[in-house]
């Protein structure tokens, strides 16, 4: 299935239908905020407020929060042991999925446990006593301003990328901008005072952004449980021909896949760069012309999906699991 927005990607989307209806967070009316001892700590991009935030007090509820200012400070806070976890956003029912966040996956050697599912509903937020008749631009991160592209369109507004919802708002008030308007989430309305002039601005009423957590060690799916794999491919054949390998491979075993996509930099490039860990654990920087990301059904203990994974070898020159984790088909609304 190619996506409009990157021609050179294939992939699975997350399914955008309804029947599946968002529940509220267990932390949600919560005040507690964890003490940074016992509980986890939790590395994000960002600010209070922020939507990465919001996806790791709902993995995580009662944990710890730690802001950084760019999302590869979040994964190195893990592998220094400044965190336990770490909060990835990488995929959406309205956008490409964000294959450079994957792509830190590949190039540290950091494990998915977790996955979290939001459904994200954005404001439009200003100073107190700022109408909307006053706004002249409006800033948030650049995929909160393609979302809601056409309802700042309709509102006559310049668009201006920052690196944050949240930290949007925090500059607003910081620099007391009184024609610009800041797109965040609830919560950072609630936080910071300002003045909610529209909800739900997105474009699209289906909204959902999905989540991984990421830990220095390898998860385990809880027993009982449906437990989804996922797996990165590498080689230097042709990217279509290897797509179609893993989709026979998976399917002459009846593995249900819930993501497949290209990521083909060699195209334009150098190629990407993935660790490559020998046996001992020790890890080295290989370039590769494509890669291609893989969740599938079933875990890396069942028989069908080890036959699968084998049978992808043999015709791939890199077969990593980036992670084994308890499926979450939840939505969380973050709505209240």
């Amino acid at each position: 299935m190619a996506n409009r927005r990157n021609p050179r990607a294939a992939s699975l989307p997350l399914d955008s239908s309804k029947s599946t209806l968002p529940v509220l967070p267990s932390w949600m009316g919560s005040r507690s905020v964890g003490n940074g001892a016992a509980e986890l700590r939790v590395a994000y991009q960002g600010v209070s407020g922020a939507y990465s935030e919001l996806a790791a007090r709902t993995a995580l509820p009662g944990c710890a929060t730690l802001p950084c200012p760019v999302l590869y400070d979040a994964v190195l806070a893990v592998k220094a042991g400044h965190a336990d976890r770490a909060v990835l956003p990488v995929e959406g029912t309205t956008d490409a999925c964000a294959v450079r966040n994957y792509d830190i996956l590949l190039q540290n050697d950091l494990h998915i446990v977790q996955e979290v599912s939001l459904f994200v509903d954005y404001y439009l937020l200003a100073m107190p006593g700022v109408g909307k008749k006053g706004l002249r631009k409006v800033i948030s991160h650049p995929m909160a301003l393609e979302h809601c592209g056409r309802s700042l369109r309709r509102l006559g507004l310049d668009q201006e990328p920052v690196d944050d919802t949240a930290g949007a708002v925090k500059m607003l008030l910081a620099r007391g901008m009184v024609d610009t308007a800041a797109i965040a989430s609830p919560r950072a309305a609630a936080l910071y005072g300002l003045d909610v002039l529209v909800r739900g601005l997105q474009d699209e009423a289906w909204n959902v952004t999905r989540f991984l957590v990421l830990s220095r060690s390898p998860g385990q799916h809880k027993s009982g449980t449906a437990a989804k794999t996922s797996i990165v491919v590498a080689g230097r054949g042709g990217a279509l021909a290897a797509l179609l390998k893993v989709l026979s491979a998976c399917s002459r075993r009846g593995i249900s896949l819930r993501k497949l996509e290209v990521h083909n930099p060699g195209a334009h490039g150098d190629g990407m760069a993935v660790l490559v860990l020998d046996a001992d654990g020790r890890g080295t920087l290989r370039a590769f012309p494509h890669v291609l990301y893989v969740d599938l059904e079933g875990s890396v203990e069942d028989e069908r999906v080890k036959d699968a994974m084998a049978d992808i070898s043999s015709f791939s020159e890199l077969v990593r699991v980036l992670g084994c984790y308890t499926a979450d088909p939840k939505i969380y609304d973050l709505r209240s």
